[in-house]
């Protein structure tokens, strides 16, 4: 049966002179793609749709519906910065209730729909990875539309926004240089594709160029830089590389990565999006945030290792391997244990060494990917709004820079052990970093484009501030749920069982007593789930994986590799639907 596409709904549209609505663009097709900006994931999205807008020019026409799970991403100039921030070059629906997203089903970010050039639904894909399928489709639809003459290309509604020039550009991180060097800071600038150094007055010393949107600087031990050539590793974050900067001639060179983002089951040297870097236990630890992992390199053997993190989304306490970590955004490094900033989970976890031996992380401050706020207090009733700084401070205690509350924050530690929560400074522009200087913490304002100095000495206040939970559509389910995972090959390729199950299935669920039976893995897109209808309400963590190839076969066929993670809220009753089906990818009718 063909679905008719729902009209485009919400407060406004950026990148465009006006509204926009689906009968302005019949003739063309039209890719709706549901983001959030806080989302690394929608984030890729972005650049791998950027050769199918080109390849398709006047016959297809990319939406972004901006969906927010933060509150602070509802906030109409922080979406207009954002959009800015990533490059978005095509237009923007604000969507901050949600009207859009529910009205086409979606469920995950990143979702995209493709739309015929009649105004049907044809395709529904969750996830990354799948811009190879929609070109597919789109060179198989097109061909048939412009034979029955609806196809009608046209101009792009786009119209870039006007940017003002400034010194620095939603700069990511900065780190003093020694000393010596007279009070200069290195600056990891996002938005120039740049590290800038500046003099101690503010002043534009040196650019360095060669990156994509750099987020993290870790300044090697002099003895290191020393041995290996060269001073500062950089976190290339869209480049999905680390640099080796020399700051003596300012030449750089690849460490790791070779541009291309790491998707499963590639055994090639990738990496996907490092945001941060940072110096311990005689090693570069690695923020991997675009697949919730630690990882280390050693600058003198050029090794690259996982060493925290199953790749799954969540917040998961235990032993390095097993733990889950979402989108790990800054480290600070403070003696035997190393600081993380966890922004999906709005959490502020370590990671130490174990009474077992080995590593283990644990949560200082969160709950978990839904819930979130300003509040202080114990910090294990804390709120923060996704964090993406932390700073080890001599007293013992952290700096968070609670990003999308605008906020700096303090974490005491007693006795090794997290204590009080307080707030040392509001009104900031999206602080992302920060780092000690004197009396004072030099915050990196991503949003105000500079450094902003806070002192250390003033006592923190206390707030009661707020609680939120993400406000998606919670789904109504029965104790016995049959769950499917929907997946269709693109055009010209099939499912690829050469080399055993093409699929792969994991379920689990918050707080983990929700699941009685049917959780864990396996390698069937269908699966009937046992609840438990005393604990009522969670969240349903399901992640899945489904393998293609050319139809043809043959040497040099092309593979790919489709996967989506879902956190779907749900709450068990007695009446409901007994099926919910989550769509991986496919043609729909």
């Amino acid at each position: 049966m063909r679905v008719r596409a729902p009209e485009l709904v919400g407060r406004g549209w950026l990148n465009t002179d006006g509204p926009l609505h689906l009968a302005d663009l019949r003739g063309r097709f039209v890719l709706l793609d549901f983001w959030a900006f806080c989302c690394i994931n929608c984030l890729h999205v972005l650049d791998e749709l950027k050769p199918v807008e080109e390849k398709h020019a006047g016959e297809l026409v990319v939406i972004g519906v901006h969906s927010p799970k933060f509150v602070h991403e509802a906030d109409p100039d922080a979406l207009r910065a954002a959009v800015e921030r990533y490059s978005v070059t095509h237009p923007v629906l604000d969507d901050p209730e949600l009207v859009t997203w529910q009205a086409y089903t979606a469920r995950a970010w990143p979702t995209l729909v493709l739309v015929d050039p009649e105004g049907y639904v044809v395709g529904q894909y969750a996830g990354e990875g799948h811009a190879h399928a929609i070109d597919a489709l789109l060179t198989e639809l097109v061909a048939e539309h412009r034979a029955k003459g609806t196809l009608q290309p046209g101009d792009s509604p786009y119209v870039p926004p006007v940017v003002e020039p400034t010194d620095l550009r939603f700069p990511a991180s900065a780190v003093p240089l020694p000393s010596a060097q007279g009070g200069r800071v290195l600056v990891a600038d996002a938005g120039h594709d740049e590290v800038v150094e500046l003099g101690a007055d503010g002043e534009v010393l040196r650019r360095f160029g060669g990156f994509r949107e750099p987020n993290g600087l870790c300044l090697l031990p002099e003895d290191v830089a020393a041995e290996v050539g060269y001073d500062v590793v950089v976190a290339d974050t869209v480049g999905h590389r680390l640099h080796g900067l020399a700051l003596a001639d300012g030449s750089t060179r690849v460490l790791a990565g070779d541009g291309q983002q790491l998707m499963p089951g590639d055994g090639s040297d990738r990496l996907s999006s490092p945001w941060d870097v940072a110096w311990w236990r005689d090693r570069v630890w690695v923020a991997m945030a675009g697949i919730h992992q630690l990882w280390t390199f050693d600058p003198r053997t050029g090794v690259v290792e996982v060493a925290a993190g199953t790749a799954n989304e969540g917040l998961l306490d235990g032993a390095a391997p097993e733990a889950w970590l979402a989108q790990t955004s800054r480290l600070a490094p403070d003696g035997d244990r190393l600081w993380l900033a966890d922004s999906e989970t709005s959490s502020v976890r370590w990671v130490q060494e174990s009474a077992a031996g080995g590593l283990e992380i644990r949560t200082a401050v969160g709950t978990g990917l839904f819930d979130f706020g300003f509040r202080d207090g114990p910090a294990d009733q804390a709120l923060l709004q996704h964090p993406l700084g932390v700073t080890a401070l001599p007293d013992g205690s952290v700096a968070v820079c609670d990003t999308y509350n605008g906020a700096v924050r303090r974490l005491a530690v007693t006795a090794g052990e997290p204590g009080e929560v307080t707030t040392l400074a509001t009104g900031l522009a999206e602080p992302s970093a920060a780092y000690v200087d004197g009396s004072d913490l030099v915050v990196v304002e991503s949003g105000a484009h500079r450094l902003t100095r806070v002192p250390l000495g003033s006592a923190g206040t206390r707030t009661e501030g707020f609680a939120h939970s993400t406000q998606r559509p919670v789904t109504e389910v029965p104790a016995t749920l049959e769950l499917v995972v929907s997946f269709t090959p693109p055009p010209g390729q099939k499912v690829d069982d050469r080399f055993g199950p093409p699929a792969q299935l994991m379920v689990e669920a918050t707080p983990p007593q929700l699941v009685r039976e049917g959780g864990g893995r396996g390698t069937d897109l269908t699966r009937t789930i046992v609840l438990d209808p005393h604990v009522g309400d969670g969240v349903l963590h399901v992640a899945a994986r489904a393998a293609s190839c050319d139809a043809d076969g043959g040497e040099g066929a092309a593979c790919h590799l489709h996967q989506q993670d879902w956190g779907v809220p749900v709450r068990v009753v007695a009446d409901a639907d007994g099926r919910l089906v989550l769509p991986l990818g496919g043609v729909e009718g």
